[in-house]
């Protein structure tokens, strides 16, 4: 499969090497491919990973996941072309800068204003618990929970096979309208 991961930090590095390391193509979209932190990313996941601009990244791609800071996810949308009708995994919260909660929420979610910008098939993941442990997923004989909602039914079964790949439980926890409880998680 080809995975174009927008952002390449600690939770799209981490999705990259994890999903290479099971055989599919990773294409990080940047805003410059070509700096040493993005090589250095690139080559530590071998020749199954490339970077190029977020456009690039996503034209090519099975599916689309954004991991970037709050503050850069609409710029990094955007600069992503057209999405319509795509898988689009949303990873990020929306953090106040200085952590002290969410500058979205209650009656709206990052995923939710990720899907009116691009019309994509939007599944909320992997912004639960930090990118640190998506490697190890196994505490004491129990697999972390992935949890994950949506509205598209074929675009949740497709996500939910990506975290099951990683090591972690799917686990469904209805539309994409439950961001709004799954994005103040990670202030915890």
């Amino acid at each position: 499969m080809k995975i174009a991961i927008l952002g390449a930090g600690s939770v799209g590095g981490a999705l990259g090497r994890l999903w290479a390391a099971r055989g599919h193509t990773i294409c990080f979209g940047v805003p410059n491919p070509d700096s040493d932190k993005i090589r250095a990313v690139v080559e530590s996941l071998g020749d199954r990973a490339k970077a190029g601009t977020n456009a690039m990244a996503a034209e090519i791609a099975d599916v689309v996941v954004l991991a970037v800071r709050w503050g850069a996810a609409e710029k990094a949308l955007r600069a992503a072309g057209d999405l319509n009708g795509k898988i689009l995994i949303d990873a990020t919260n929306p953090l106040a800068p200085d952590l002290s909660g969410l500058v979205v929420g209650n009656t709206w979610s990052a995923g939710e204003q990720g899907g009116a910008w691009t019309g994509a098939k939007v599944v909320k993941a992997f912004n639960t618990i930090g990118s640190g442990l998506f490697v190890v997923t196994d505490f004491a004989g129990m697999r972390a929970d992935g949890f994950y909602c949506g509205d598209d039914i074929a675009a949740k079964t497709f996500v939910s096979n990506l975290i099951a790949e990683i090591g972690m439980d799917p686990v469904d926890v209805g539309p994409l309208r439950n961001a709004r409880l799954l994005e103040p998680m990670a202030l915890l």
